[in-house]
């Protein structure tokens, strides 16, 4: 085995970490949806309050669908990497996330 193999590689707690970080990341966007849809619909339900409800729960719903790939996938004895569709579908879906909160505190 060379030392830059994959089965001379020693993972220790890195995919542990990153399970745990992929959860209170979850976590976080589950409080940061609720917050959002809690905020528009304080006013009111508005139509633009329902949109932006309905959008939150859909980005949630697709971050908390990547967040659940990346922890199965964290669980294969080699840890799988994470690929570029799955980076960047998570990294829309926060930043989506974040704009409908913006707009429902505005």
């Amino acid at each position: 085995m060379t030392p830059g193999s994959a089965a001379a590689r020693d993972p220790g707690l890195q995919p542990e970490r990153t399970r745990l970080a992929w959860r209170r990341t979850t976590l976080t966007c589950t409080v940061a949806a609720v917050l959002a849809a809690r905020t528009a619909l304080h006013r009111g339900a508005s139509t633009a309050g329902v949109v932006a409800c309905a959008l939150s729960l859909l980005l949630w719903l697709g971050f908390l669908a990547v967040a659940h790939r990346r922890i199965t996938g964290l669980a294969a004895a080699p840890p799988r990497a994470l690929g570029a569709r799955a980076a960047t579908a998570a990294a829309l879906c926060t930043a989506a996330l974040a704009l409908c909160a913006l707009v429902a505190v505005f």
